[in-house]
């Protein structure tokens, strides 16, 4: 395939059997279902609007990235789907290569804003190998990515690790915080599936005065204000911010298209930062220049 990235490969999988969870969208505030159903090999990670006309699909790679404002989106034209990461993470953690995500409105379910229900649902599934391979790349140069204070860089390991510096200086509840795992389903589960998603309470405030994240509550987000930390169970780990962040970039890089292995340093990274190293991982292990097909 190239000459960047040793490539090998493992049994394609996908679920034994359809599963479903409703609830509601962060940004909507409306309820939405969301449908894990079995795909052909060949299929890959692909989203499916049901409420529309002609059911469009939107495959889940870097092609179709189109906003990474607070979260991230996917679409095709007018066609969208907000807030893919905590879904795709657990996907990514549990190696599923092919599974068509049904929808019903613009964006998945935000249950408690971590990736913990959609970890249950694929273990409620039950994962299933079939007969095609999947590729798996051996990143074997450094590919860095790096604006302002904000940086990120892969490089070679022999197996999947993330580790994640959280800066906010100027907010004494958080200061800096730093965690390192090597990701693989049990420590996705243990470690990272159960941190939920984490806002400063002025910027909740801005997007509530706009009309934004109508769905937003203590139920599915930690709220920082200060030295204050708001949330409806208390902490769930003292460091459970930059936990969530490690799973926000596990979505966000399986975006790639690819499975990898590589060890993922990440500095003060977002969703538009995540992207931009996904899109660089992906023309490293394709072998296309990155000035090129974008």
């Amino acid at each position: 395939m190239t000459t960047n990235s040793s490539i090998s490969t493992l049994k394609s999988r996908t679920l034994e059997r359809p599963i479903s969870f409703s609830g509601i969208g962060i940004h909507t505030g409306q309820l939405v279902t969301m449908r894990f159903c079995p795909a052909e090999e060949g299929t890959g990670i692909v989203f499916k609007r049901v409420d529309l006309p002609g059911q469009p699909i939107i495959p889940a790679t870097v092609e179709y990235v189109c906003d990474t404002a607070r979260s991230t989106t996917i679409g095709i034209g007018p066609v969208r789907i907000h807030t893919v990461e905590h879904v795709l993470a657990a996907i990514a953690a549990y190696q599923i290569h092919n599974l068509c995500i049904e929808l019903d409105n613009i964006e998945p379910p935000v249950a408690n804003g971590s990736s913990d229900v959609f970890v249950q649902m694929v273990e409620e599934a039950g994962v299933t190998e079939q007969d095609a391979v999947f590729p798996i790349a051996d990143i074997q140069a450094p590919i860095a990515h790096s604006e302002g204070d904000i940086h990120l860089v892969a490089l070679p390991c022999d197996h999947f690790r993330i580790s994640y510096t959280l800066s906010y200086p100027e907010t004494p509840a958080l200061k800096a915080q730093f965690q390192s795992i090597a990701i693989t389903s049990e420590t996705f589960k243990k470690e990272i599936a159960p941190c939920r998603t984490f806002s400063l309470y002025k910027e909740v405030s801005f997007l509530m005065d706009r009309g934004l994240i109508k769905g937003g509550s203590l139920d599915n987000a930690v709220i920082i204000h200060e030295d204050a930390v708001f949330s409806k169970e208390g902490l769930f780990f003292p460091d459970e911010m930059v936990r969530h962040k490690i799973l926000d970039l596990i979505g966000d890089l399986s975006l790639v298209g690819f499975a990898f292995r590589g060890h993922i340093i990440a500095i003060r990274s977002g969703h538009a930062t995540n992207y931009a190293l996904a899109k660089k991982l992906y023309h490293h292990i394709t072998g296309m220049k990155t000035q090129g097909r974008q």
